[in-house]
C-alpha cells in the first residue's frame, strides 16, 4: 500500500502553480524532497495536509482520500517554522497533547526530551532554534504516527544531533508500515536515509528516482567545447555551459565512461543533480 498517493494535483496562484503533481510514498520509504526555495515543496507540504485546499487532483493518505477523513492521529508534522506558542514549556505541550491524541506516550515523550537533552519546565520562548526544532520532532513521535510529513526537520541543528535524529527516522520506518516525507536543503541527510529522491522545480516534478540508481548510475562529466562535439544528445540530460567547459548530467556513467573514454565521469550527488537541473538546460 502506498501511505501518500497524489495524482494530478494542481494548485494555482496568481503568480505560480502547482501543475499536476504525481507522487507515490509507498510503506516503509522514506522520500526526499528537493527543490529550491520557491519551487513548491512548502506548497505541496501543505496541500497534504489540507492546510491549504487544492484546485484540481487528487490526495490520499493511509489508503484514504483526505477530503474525506480526518488523519490527524496517524500522521505526525514537523513544519518550517514552530507552531506552538511560545508561552508554553514542554510540560504544558505534554497534557495538551495527551487530550488531543489518544495514542499520546507520555514516557516516550520524555524519552525523547531527555535524549535531546530538553528540559521540561523551560518555556519555548527560551530555547534555541535547534531545541525548537527537537522538540517538535519529539511531539510528532510520541502520537506514534503511522506517517511522518517533515518541512526541513534537520535545519538550524548540529550535525551531531542531525545524525542523532536522522537515526531515529530510521528506526521509526524499520516496520515496514510507516513512511516519511522529507523535504530538506541539507541533501546530505537525504544521502544519508532516503530511498527515494522527488525533485521538483517551478511547481513541477523535474525527475523522480530511488536513491540507489542515483549513486550507482548518475554521474556527472566534465568536458571541453570540443569534445562536447561528439557526445550525442541522447546522451546529455542536462548540461550546463561554462565559458571554457561543460558539465553534462548523465543517468548511465558506466555507459558514458565506456562511449566517450576521454571524458571523465564522476559520480553525481543529489545537490549536483538538482544544481544541474536548475542552473542546466536540455539539449
Amino acid at each position: 500500500m502506498n501511505n501518500i498517493e497524489l495524482k494530478n494535483v494542481t494548485k494555482k496562484y496568481p503568480n505560480f502553480t502547482l501543475d499536476k503533481i504525481n507522487m507515490l510514498i509507498p510503506q516503509g520509504a522514506i522520500v526526499g524532497l528537493i527543490g529550491e526555495n520557491g519551487a513548491g515543496k512548502t506548497t505541496l507540504i501543505k496541500s497534504i495536509l489540507k492546510i491549504i485546499n487544492i484546485d484540481d487532483g487528487t490526495i490520499n493518505l493511509l489508503g484514504q482520500n483526505n477530503n474525506q477523513v480526518n488523519t490527524k492521529d496517524d500522521i505526525g508534522v514537523v513544519l518550517d517554522n514552530s507552531f506552538f506558542p511560545e508561552v508554553l514549556m514542554p510540560r504544558d505541550i505534554n497534557k495538551i497533547m495527551a487530550n488531543i491524541f489518544p495514542k499520546w506516550d507520555e514516557e516516550l515523550f520524555k524519552k525523547y526530551l531527555t535524549t535531546f537533552k530538553i528540559p521540561l519546565d523551560k518555556q519555548i520562548k527560551n530555547l534555541s532554534k535547534g531545541m525548537r526544532k527537537k522538540l517538535e520532532i519529539a511531539t510528532a513521535l510520541a502520537h506514534k504516527p503511522k506517517l511522518l510529513i517533515l518541512d526541513e526537520p534537520t535545519s538550524g541543528l548540529d550535525p551531531i544531533v542531525r545524525n542523532e535524529i536522522l537515526d531515529i527516522f530510521l528506526d521509526f520506518i524499520q516496520d515496514e508500515e510507516k513512511s516519511i516525507l522529507m523535504s530538506s536543503h541539507i541533501t546530505s541527510d537525504l544521502e544519508h536515509i532516503a530511498d527515494y529522491i522527488v525533485f521538483i522545480n517551478e511547481g513541477q516534478i523535474g525527475f523522480t528516482e530511488d536513491i540507489e540508481t542515483i549513486h550507482n548510475q548518475y554521474g556527472i562529466a566534465k568536458c571541453s567545447n570540443d569534445d562536447l562535439k561528439k557526445i550525442t544528445n541522447q546522451d546529455i540530460i542536462r548540461i550546463k555551459k561554462n565559458k571554457y567547459s561543460n558539465d553534462i548530467l548523465t543517468n548511465d556513467r558506466k555507459h558514458f565512461s565506456k562511449k566517450y573514454p576521454q571524458i571523465t565521469v564522476d559520480k553525481a550527488s543529489i545537490e549536483d543533480i538538482m544544481l544541474l537541473y536548475v542552473k542546466g538546460a536540455q539539449m
